[in-house]
Protein backbone atom coordinates (compact mmCIF):
# COMPACT_ATOMS: atom_id res chain seq x y z
CA UNK A 1 0.00 0.00 0.00
CA UNK A 2 1.12 3.54 -0.75
CA UNK A 3 0.27 6.04 2.00
CA UNK A 4 0.27 9.77 1.20
CA UNK A 5 -0.82 13.06 2.76
CA UNK A 6 -3.77 15.05 1.38
CA UNK A 7 -5.74 18.10 2.48
CA UNK A 8 -8.12 15.78 4.37
CA UNK A 9 -5.39 13.64 5.96
CA UNK A 10 -3.42 10.50 5.18
CA UNK A 11 -4.90 8.37 2.39
CA UNK A 12 -3.77 5.06 0.95
CA UNK A 13 -3.78 3.22 -2.37
CA UNK A 14 -3.71 -0.49 -3.01
CA UNK A 15 -3.06 -1.89 -6.46
CA UNK A 16 -2.69 -5.00 -8.53
CA UNK A 17 -1.45 -5.65 -12.04
CA UNK A 18 -5.00 -4.87 -13.24
CA UNK A 19 -5.17 -1.39 -11.67
CA UNK A 20 -6.06 0.43 -8.46
CA UNK A 21 -7.72 -2.12 -6.16
CA UNK A 22 -8.55 0.13 -3.24
CA UNK A 23 -8.48 3.68 -1.92
CA UNK A 24 -8.37 4.25 1.81
CA UNK A 25 -9.49 7.51 3.41
CA UNK A 26 -8.11 9.03 6.61
CA UNK A 27 -9.19 7.10 9.68
CA UNK A 28 -9.28 3.72 7.95
CA UNK A 29 -8.10 0.93 10.25
CA UNK A 30 -6.09 -0.57 7.39
CA UNK A 31 -4.05 2.64 7.10
CA UNK A 32 -2.94 2.50 10.71
CA UNK A 33 -2.18 -1.22 10.48
CA UNK A 34 0.01 -0.96 7.36
CA UNK A 35 3.26 0.98 7.32
CA UNK A 36 3.00 1.33 3.54
CA UNK A 37 5.47 0.97 0.71
CA UNK A 38 8.35 3.29 -0.01
CA UNK A 39 7.26 5.69 -2.77
CA UNK A 40 10.29 4.75 -4.91
CA UNK A 41 9.17 1.09 -4.87
CA UNK A 42 5.67 1.89 -6.14
CA UNK A 43 4.78 1.68 -9.86
CA UNK A 44 4.65 5.06 -11.62
CA UNK A 45 0.94 4.63 -12.44
CA UNK A 46 0.16 4.29 -8.72
CA UNK A 47 2.31 7.31 -7.81
CA UNK A 48 0.49 9.26 -10.55
CA UNK A 49 -2.86 8.17 -9.09
CA UNK A 50 -1.80 9.40 -5.64
CA UNK A 51 -0.63 12.71 -7.12
CA UNK A 52 -4.01 13.10 -8.86
CA UNK A 53 -5.89 12.50 -5.60
CA UNK A 54 -3.64 14.97 -3.75
CA UNK A 55 -4.27 17.59 -6.45
CA UNK A 56 -8.04 17.04 -6.43
CA UNK A 57 -8.17 17.33 -2.64
CA UNK A 58 -6.06 20.49 -2.84
CA UNK A 59 -8.84 22.09 -4.89
CA UNK A 60 -7.65 21.44 -8.45
CA UNK A 61 -10.35 20.46 -10.94
CA UNK A 62 -8.81 17.05 -11.55
CA UNK A 63 -10.69 14.32 -13.35
CA UNK A 64 -9.53 10.91 -12.18
CA UNK A 65 -11.41 8.93 -14.84
CA UNK A 66 -8.13 8.07 -16.57
CA UNK A 67 -7.11 5.89 -13.62
CA UNK A 68 -7.55 2.18 -14.27
CA UNK A 69 -9.42 0.30 -11.57
CA UNK A 70 -9.11 -3.39 -10.73
CA UNK A 71 -12.78 -4.35 -10.90
CA UNK A 72 -12.24 -8.11 -11.07
CA UNK A 73 -14.28 -8.67 -7.91
CA UNK A 74 -16.98 -6.12 -8.74
CA UNK A 75 -20.34 -7.34 -10.07
CA UNK A 76 -21.91 -5.86 -13.21
CA UNK A 77 -24.42 -3.69 -11.32
CA UNK A 78 -21.74 -2.05 -9.18
CA UNK A 79 -19.50 -1.59 -12.23
CA UNK A 80 -22.32 0.31 -13.93
CA UNK A 81 -22.94 2.42 -10.80
CA UNK A 82 -19.24 3.18 -10.45
CA UNK A 83 -18.91 4.11 -14.13
CA UNK A 84 -21.91 6.48 -13.91
CA UNK A 85 -20.54 7.99 -10.71
CA UNK A 86 -17.10 8.51 -12.28
CA UNK A 87 -18.85 10.58 -14.98
CA UNK A 88 -19.86 13.17 -12.34
CA UNK A 89 -17.18 15.84 -12.63
CA UNK A 90 -15.40 17.70 -9.84
CA UNK A 91 -17.67 20.32 -8.31
CA UNK A 92 -20.79 18.61 -9.68
CA UNK A 93 -23.33 16.47 -7.88
CA UNK A 94 -26.06 13.99 -8.78
CA UNK A 95 -28.70 12.16 -6.79
CA UNK A 96 -28.92 8.44 -6.17
CA UNK A 97 -32.02 8.44 -8.38
CA UNK A 98 -30.19 10.20 -11.20
CA UNK A 99 -27.41 7.62 -11.09
CA UNK A 100 -30.04 4.86 -11.14
CA UNK A 101 -31.69 6.41 -14.21
CA UNK A 102 -28.30 6.82 -15.90
CA UNK A 103 -27.66 3.08 -15.64
CA UNK A 104 -31.15 2.29 -16.94
CA UNK A 105 -32.64 1.20 -13.60
CA UNK A 106 -34.80 4.13 -12.47
CA UNK A 107 -36.21 2.28 -9.44
CA UNK A 108 -32.81 1.33 -8.06
CA UNK A 109 -31.86 4.44 -6.06
CA UNK A 110 -31.49 2.44 -2.83
CA UNK A 111 -29.42 -0.22 -4.59
CA UNK A 112 -27.22 2.56 -5.99
CA UNK A 113 -26.76 3.82 -2.42
CA UNK A 114 -25.82 0.33 -1.26
CA UNK A 115 -23.33 -0.05 -4.12
CA UNK A 116 -21.73 3.29 -3.29
CA UNK A 117 -21.67 2.34 0.40
CA UNK A 118 -19.49 -0.62 -0.59
CA UNK A 119 -17.30 1.49 -2.91
CA UNK A 120 -13.67 0.31 -2.55
CA UNK A 121 -12.43 3.31 -4.58
CA UNK A 122 -13.67 6.48 -2.82
CA UNK A 123 -12.45 9.72 -4.41
CA UNK A 124 -11.61 7.88 -7.68
CA UNK A 125 -15.23 6.69 -7.81
CA UNK A 126 -16.50 9.95 -6.31
CA UNK A 127 -19.38 8.68 -4.21
CA UNK A 128 -19.13 11.90 -2.18
CA UNK A 129 -20.72 13.66 -5.19
CA UNK A 130 -23.94 11.63 -4.91
CA UNK A 131 -26.64 13.17 -2.74
CA UNK A 132 -30.14 12.35 -1.56
CA UNK A 133 -33.04 13.53 -3.73
CA UNK A 134 -33.48 16.60 -1.51
CA UNK A 135 -29.77 17.47 -1.78
CA UNK A 136 -29.03 16.25 1.74
CA UNK A 137 -25.89 14.39 2.72
CA UNK A 138 -26.76 10.82 3.57
CA UNK A 139 -25.08 7.47 3.66
CA UNK A 140 -21.37 8.22 3.50
CA UNK A 141 -19.89 5.13 5.11
CA UNK A 142 -16.21 6.10 4.79
CA UNK A 143 -14.28 7.12 7.91
CA UNK A 144 -15.35 10.58 9.00
CA UNK A 145 -18.82 9.99 7.58
CA UNK A 146 -20.85 12.95 6.42
CA UNK A 147 -18.26 15.46 7.69
CA UNK A 148 -15.71 13.97 5.26
CA UNK A 149 -18.25 14.01 2.43
CA UNK A 150 -19.09 17.65 3.14
CA UNK A 151 -15.39 18.59 3.30
CA UNK A 152 -14.67 17.01 -0.09
CA UNK A 153 -17.66 18.83 -1.65
CA UNK A 154 -16.43 22.10 -0.11
CA UNK A 155 -12.94 21.55 -1.54
CA UNK A 156 -14.49 20.96 -4.98
CA UNK A 157 -16.72 24.03 -4.55
CA UNK A 158 -19.83 22.06 -5.42
CA UNK A 159 -23.06 24.13 -5.55
CA UNK A 160 -24.39 24.57 -2.02
CA UNK A 161 -21.03 23.61 -0.51
CA UNK A 162 -18.92 26.65 -1.28
CA UNK A 163 -18.61 27.77 2.35
CA UNK A 164 -17.62 25.72 5.34
CA UNK A 165 -20.59 24.56 7.37
CA UNK A 166 -21.14 26.21 10.73
CA UNK A 167 -22.30 22.92 12.25
CA UNK A 168 -21.39 19.48 10.87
Amino acid sequence: MLCFETAIGCCGLRWSDAGISGVLLPGSHALSADAGARRADVPARVRDAADGIVALLAGERRDLRELTLDEQRIDDFRRAVYAATRAIGPGETATYGEVARTIGQPGAARAVGAALGANPFPIVVPCHRVLAADGALHGFSAPGGIATKRRMLEIERAPGFTQAALFS
